[in-house]
């Protein structure tokens, strides 16, 4: 029986798929696993039965992977299960940006006891006037999931949008409207963009991409849009490029100490995948992940461990192992093995960055003597004994 704790509100409908071999805990120290949305787990001293974290969402800044990595706990996320929810909070800001909208209903608030507030109104509307998003040009930074969708929404809304992803996937690439211009050079956003969309996510490489330089090559009455993640802006210079009007507005999802004091800013709070479909689709596809990887060994939208699919469980016994990505390790396991007289049926090892994951699909099974042995070689972190 698997220990599942969620450290946040999980959608009933994804822990309801966990099954019968999953049991919900309000233990942390007992958990083989943590599902979690928003909470911070950097703090958070980690017991040797933790095997997994699936987060309920894209973004994993909340989570401690290099630590997890080694330790050999997976560490999953859910993307594209929310990217909808995201994509319409995009078009709102977009909206919102383009015509004063929040300034019209403050001022229909505030002379709401007027007996001749609709007179009034129709003298007082020229004061809210915008523009349209239709023949405008949108720029979209990261053309993964959420940035995909918006890049075809713009389109769908009559705008011209230039998409910049250096990683663009196949799979995304196919998604996109013919009529996205892919550009390889940011500056090429700064200089032709009306309205500029971030989504990609937060590196040491991304933090503070669109800073002061950045800023400063934008179109004047540029709206730059930021339903990502805060790091991602120079918040002190957005904040002098509102005052002097270069940039209209900043529309943002991340309320802090510097975004609520903006000029011309309208900041929500992270209401981007606030959505019941986003939060059902998050739990389903994070509950699923963990399920795959407790129950077979299967690694689907890893963030620290590369992606590992044998299948269900098909011979005795299934062997994994969590190692450095360094010369003769699946020599040594394999090695191990076969010196119990066991043959491997199948195997498979994958590697991302300076970590590896082996599994081994063996024809009978070994003890639990072997299994420690293994997990005492140098350069192996952990190692799993799966049965049916």
């Amino acid at each position: 029986m698997f220990k599942v704790h969620c450290l946040n509100n999980i959608a009933k409908v994804g822990t309801d798929r966990l099954g019968a071999n999953f049991a919900l805990t309000d233990s942390i120290e007992c958990a083989d696993a943590i599902m979690v949305r928003s909470a911070s787990l950097h703090d958070v001293d980690f017991s040797h039965n933790l095997l997994a974290i699936a987060r309920a969402g894209a973004g994993v800044n909340n989570i401690p992977l290099e630590r997890c990595a080694e330790r050999g706990i997976v560490v999953f996320n859910t993307p594209g299960a929310n990217a909808n929810g995201v994509k319409e909070m995009v078009i709102a800001g977009m909206l919102l940006a383009s015509r004063d909208i929040v300034g019209g209903i403050e001022w229909v608030d505030e002379n709401s006891d007027d007996p001749n507030v609709g007179k009034a109104a129709e003298k007082a509307k020229k004061d809210f006037a915008g523009t349209e998003l239709a023949g405008k040009n949108l720029g979209v930074i990261g053309l993964g999931a959420i940035g995909a969708m918006v890049a075809n929404a713009g389109r769908s809304l009559g705008m011209h949008v230039y998409g910049y992803d250096p990683y663009l996937s196949v799979k995304y690439a196919w998604s996109l409207d013919r009529h996205v211009r892919h550009v390889n050079d940011l500056k090429e956003i700064w200089a032709n963009c009306d309205y500029i969309t971030i989504h990609v996510p937060a590196t040491d490489k991304t933090r503070g991409m669109i800073g002061a330089g950045e800023i400063a090559a934008m179109r004047d009455g540029v709206v730059v849009l930021n339903y990502a993640r805060d790091v991602l802006v120079d918040e002190i210079a957005m904040s002098a490029a509102l005052q002097t009007g270069h940039v209209r507005r900043y529309m943002t999802d991340f309320a802090n100490s510097v975004t609520t004091q903006m000029k011309h800013a309208v900041v929500t709070p992270h209401l981007g995948a606030s959505t019941k479909e986003a939060e059902d689709n998050c739990a389903i596809m994070a509950a699923d992940e963990l399920r795959d990887y407790l129950e077979n060994g299967n690694i689907t939208n890893s963030v620290n461990y590369g992606t590992v699919d044998m299948g269900p469980i098909e011979g005795a016994m299934r062997l994994a192992a969590f190692h450095l990505n360094v010369p003769n390790m699946i020599g040594q396991i394999t090695s191990a093995v076969s010196a119990e007289g066991v043959n491997i049926e199948n195997m498979t090892d994958k590697s991302r960055g300076n970590y590896a994951y082996c599994m081994l699909d063996l024809g009978s099974e070994i003890s639990d003597q072997v299994v420690q042995r293994l997990a005492c070689i140098d350069g192996i972190y952990r190692v799993r004994a799966i049965r049916k």
